[in-house]
């Protein structure tokens, strides 16, 4: 009895060690029925795609676009407002957007004859099809890797630091120019390199450029509107005594007295200037004008010297300044792109208007930003989108060195560039003043000359880093 209870044990166990090296299939799992429009379909629901980071490009103006030539002013295409917007961007990226249909319109009321637009409610958005006319006030919003761009592997400086230019300095110097005619010359300045010179700077932008960008006349050319050390974009240089004049004129904070003629006049009113800066935070209005007047101070070292928002006193002297901005997108790591208009030219308007009246300072401004730039911190952190409330997450794009004065770098450069510069073709003017008949080949040519210059190195860089995917 004692053997068949052994034998019996035995074999349960052989049996049950069997049993655990055969696996049982897994049970079948109930398909997921869904039901929409009146159609069954099996399967679980394929998650949607993640929305994008949008851009917002100023309202359509509805006349004739700066720098173009009124024969193509009849009507202005999708397409062709954005690839004038984005003009330093190639045509095949702004196609390649408008073909997996991520360019967007604002539908503002219903007198643009769109259907489900009300009048007080938030402004819905369409799909917009490249030949779709543009309407006056229509407002394109387009992914912002729209204006992703390549970067170069090294730093915008000069050469070297000499007093006299040499060969390398002198092809440097001429690599930044974007345009050249007779009485202008328009450059993009890099950051880091100083435009006027003094006793202890000798590599600043005026001496080189008097010495390098002749190009064969008597004198070389001289500034007209000055930029930051630190900031960079379009630069302007007269050529003559008589071209500086003309564009002092022009740039000049005065009311100007009507001359010439009414094409002057409209060119002269249809200057501006566009910045695009990279800020801490984000303003409460998305757009808006700041009209706060500047004056100047002086440290108790009594050798620094400040600029400031004015009191309105009355016991010191204050200049006016005027600045239309407009945010680009949302706040993405604690940081926003803005756009900048400045209607005045006061030293330092654009760094103490977006430090002192937005509260919002630029990246990299140590000056009028020294107290947030005190706390700056490289980690990362996470917003939000506010109509889903999904979270935003910055990518670092493989291969790229993120501390060439980037925003995540532990020392940023001032993220502060001059983009657009749209002025009278001076030489068309100077020309026409000078000889009063009517010439058909000059005649031709456009009244305003319109320049796009491209971002620097830390301002790609970051760029890229906040072209920003949901999460």
């Amino acid at each position: 009895m004692r053997k068949k209870l052994l034998r019996g044990e035995a074999l349960s166990a052989v049996w049950h060690n069997r049993r655990r090296k055969i696996h049982p299939p897994p049970p079948a799992s109930s398909p997921v029925i869904r039901v929409s429009n009146h159609i069954v379909q099996l399967g679980r629901q394929k998650e949607d795609p993640k929305p994008r980071q949008l851009l917002s490009l100023p309202p359509f103006p509805g006349h004739l676009l700066p720098g173009r030539n009124a024969t193509s002013a009849a009507y202005v295409t999708a397409i062709s407002w954005l690839r004038y917007y984005f003009s330093d961007i190639p045509p095949r990226v702004i196609q390649k957007h408008f073909n997996e249909g991520l360019v967007q319109i604002e539908c503002l009321n219903n007198t643009s004859g769109l259907s489900g637009c009300y009048e007080g409610q938030a402004a819905p958005m369409r799909k917009i099809r490249p030949n779709d006319v543009m309407k006056v006030g229509g407002r394109v919003h387009v992914p912002v890797s729209i204006a992703e761009s390549t970067v170069s592997k090294r730093f915008d400086v000069i050469p070297s630091a000499t007093l006299y230019p040499n060969a390398d300095e002198i092809e440097y110097l001429q690599r930044l120019v974007k345009y050249k005619d007779s009485a202008i010359l328009v450059l993009n300045k890099p950051p880091k390199l100083p435009v006027k010179g003094t006793v202890s700077i000798h590599n600043s932008m005026d001496a080189l450029a008097a010495a390098s960008l002749s190009y064969n006349y008597n004198e070389g050319p001289k500034l007209v509107c000055r930029l930051d050390r630190e900031s960079s974009g379009l630069l302007l240089m007269g050529r003559t005594q008589e071209s500086i004049s003309y564009l002092q004129w022009v740039f000049s904070d005065t009311k100007k007295t009507k001359s010439l003629s009414k094409d002057w006049n409209d060119a002269c009113d249809a200057t501006y200037q566009r910045y695009w800066a990279l800020i801490i935070g984000s303003p409460k209005q998305k757009e808006g004008l700041i009209c706060a007047p500047l004056t100047k101070i002086m440290l108790n070292d009594g050798k620094t010297e400040r600029v400031v928002l004015a009191h309105n006193s009355g016991l010191e002297a204050s200049q006016e300044a005027i600045t239309e901005y407009r945010v680009l997108g949302p706040m993405i790591n604690g940081c926003s792109w803005i756009e900048l208009r400045p209607h005045t030219s006061r030293k330092h308007q654009l760094r103490v208007h977006c430090a002192e009246a937005l509260g919002t300072p630029i990246v990299g401004d140590y000056i009028y930003g020294w107290f947030v730039h005190s706390r700056w911190k490289q980690l990362p952190r996470v917003d939000y989108e506010k109509t889903t409330g999904e979270a935003y997450k910055m990518r670092r794009p493989q291969g790229l060195d993120v501390q060439k004065g980037s925003v995540l770098s532990k020392v940023p450069l001032l993220h502060l560039h001059c983009r657009e510069m749209v002025l009278p073709n001076i030489a068309k003017f100077m020309r026409h003043s000078r000889d009063d008949r009517a010439d058909p080949e000059h005649d031709s040519e456009r009244d305003l000359l319109r320049f796009v210059a491209p971002m620097p190195s830390h301002m790609k860089i970051s760029w890229n880093l906040m072209s920003s995917y949901l999460v």
